[in-house]
């Protein structure tokens, strides 16, 4: 079978200018112009790859997810698949009608109503207009923007749009439909409404292509993976072993942090945060846990202003697994473990142990604070990982590994 979409070789180059320029006179600019052979210096200029050496085939009827960290390059492949930007090496070879739902409004106008704009939307997508006129009344149906469709297109909320854009690309039927992470601007009924009518695009012999962070959707969604690092394809294979990569790569084993670096948030700061670590029932520190096994966290503080300090310090805890869920929050005062200004100031460590720890094998990843009277005073987002492995939280009772937690019932008839 011939693919629909052959991307070979792409790469894109941006340069990138780190020295903010100061503000200069025409007649400073002019100067500086003839004063330089090249009409200015190359300092503090830097040529970035978004994109190195792109490849892969995509065949009719796919749904692929692009998946990758922050900066991997998946927005700027899309931007190259719409032809909103050409690639700086590299060639596309397209066999089919593109669709690109990239940002909210993208090929709207403000000034025209949302009718005017289905048709001239459609008309970018090479539809004609007895085509846009057939799927019309599915479009606005679908949007649930009838009520305002004469109503100019600056006057529509964020989530309106992305409900009018989304159904002019998904209902006239373009062979390729190209689908960044807006989706994430609807709410929760609009996004079920939409992977609905994704799923029936893939299903219909349609292409997807759908770049998201949520691995949910993506394994819902999709058939195969794409996974960039650095602007490379580093995984090419079915959507749950690139899921899987993709989770190893956000959560591989990183040397520890130099928390010594950190020391340049001293200042205007009363208090930082210098290390994290985590500690097995041994009292060792380890980064891997059995199931039911309890954890200690060991939090390494540091204070540069002992006279301001007051009494009203909360150091937070909080867990997240590799969707990004927000597992648990805990503080001190929950516990009620209050700490008075004077232990703080005579100690530089303290530890919370988070007791039976029934959560189902996986990568889990935490963040701490420090909050004095509802202000917080330092912050690490990414402050540790832990790996969770099988252990027996049940007698003789089979662990299930579903969900995010391992919980224990009593059924009766």
């Amino acid at each position: 079978m011939q693919p629909i979409l052959e991307i070979k070789n792409i790469s894109k180059k941006f340069r990138i200018q780190h020295e903010q320029q100061p503000y200069l006179s025409l007649r400073d600019s002019v100067a500086g112009f003839f004063s330089s052979p090249f009409g200015g210096g190359r300092e503090g200029v830097e040529d970035f790859w978004a994109l190195k050496d792109v490849s892969f085939d995509v065949y009719p009827g796919e749904s692929i997810g692009i998946i990758g960290k922050n900066g991997a390059g998946k927005s700027t492949l899309l931007k190259i698949l719409s032809k909103i930007t050409p690639p700086t090496e590299g060639k596309i070879i397209s066999r089919g009608r593109i669709a690109s739902l990239l940002e909210v409004g993208t090929g709207f106008h403000p000034e025209l109503s949302g009718r005017e704009n289905i048709f001239l939307n459609g008309s970018i997508l090479g539809m004609k207009r007895k085509e846009i006129q057939k799927k019309f009344d599915e479009i606005v149906d679908f949007s649930g923007v009838e009520k305002f469709l004469d109503t100019p297109l600056k006057h529509y909320s964020s989530g309106m749009q992305l409900r009018l854009a989304f159904a002019v690309a998904a209902f006239l039927e373009p062979e390729i439909l190209l689908i960044d992470e807006v989706l994430a601007v609807g709410d929760a009924e609009f996004q079920r409404k939409c992977l609905g009518k994704m799923d029936e695009v893939s299903k219909s012999g349609r292409t997807v292509i759908f770049v998201s962070h949520n691995t949910f959707l993506l394994s819902s969604i999709c058939t195969r993976g794409i996974l960039l690092e650095n602007g490379e394809v580093s995984s090419n294979d079915g959507i749950q072993n690139v899921i899987n990569n993709y989770k190893k790569s956000i959560h591989k084993s990183e040397e520890p942090k130099n928390y010594q670096q950190r020391q340049l948030y001293k200042k205007n700061k009363k208090i930082i945060i210098n290390g994290i670590s985590f500690l097995n029932n041994n009292n060792e520190n380890s980064i891997v846990f059995t199931q039911a096994e309890d954890i200690k966290i060991s939090v390494k503080y540091e204070i540069s202003d002992y006279e301001y300090l007051y009494d009203k310090i909360k150091f937070s805890i909080n867990m997240y697994d590799t969707n990004g869920v927000h597992v648990f929050h805990h503080n001190n005062n929950i516990s009620g473990n209050y700490f008075s200004d004077s232990v703080i100031k005579e100690n530089n460590e303290l530890y919370c142990t988070i007791k039976n720890l029934s959560f189902n094998k996986g990568i889990y990843f935490f963040s701490v604070d420090i909050v004095e009277s509802n202000r917080f005073m330092d912050l690490i987002e990414n402050a540790g990982t832990i790996q969770i492995i099988e252990g027996k939280l049940y007698n003789n009772k089979q662990n299930v590994e579903i969900g995010i937690v391992c919980v224990d019932g009593l059924w009766k008839i």
